[in-house]
């Protein structure tokens, strides 16, 4: 049986999400590069296709208290940043988030319509 089109784009979603983060958890960030690297996720994960939008929100202070004194970063993990992403397959829209959910960064659907 083939998927249908809300199931594939909620599939997309979890693409997306998965994307997003094995490819940027452990890169080094500070607050003063933490606009460039939202920006880069965003740009990155926006290219993949039925993607619509992506947002993404630093949570610099979080950041500032995270860093090291020593070497001037830490490490991008999911506690870091508010995610939205949008996307569009066959006349169907679906949004989902990553946000923190008991000191876990949990990916969550929001709607399907």
């Amino acid at each position: 049986m083939a998927p249908t089109d809300a199931q594939q784009v909620c599939f997309e979603l979890g693409i997306k999400f998965g994307s997003l983060y094995h490819q940027f958890a452990g890169t080094p960030i500070s607050p003063a590069s933490a606009a460039n690297l939202a920006a880069a996720i965003e740009s990155a994960i926006e290219n993949q296709p039925h993607c619509r939008d992506v947002t993404v929100e630093m949570k610099t202070a979080a950041i500032r208290e995270a860093v090291d004194p020593g070497v001037g970063y830490t490490e991008f993990t999911g506690e870091f940043a508010d995610v939205e992403i949008v996307v569009a397959y066959e006349g169907i829209e679906a949004t989902a988030v990553m946000e923190m959910d008991d000191g876990y960064p949990r990916m969550r659907l929001v709607s399907v319509a």
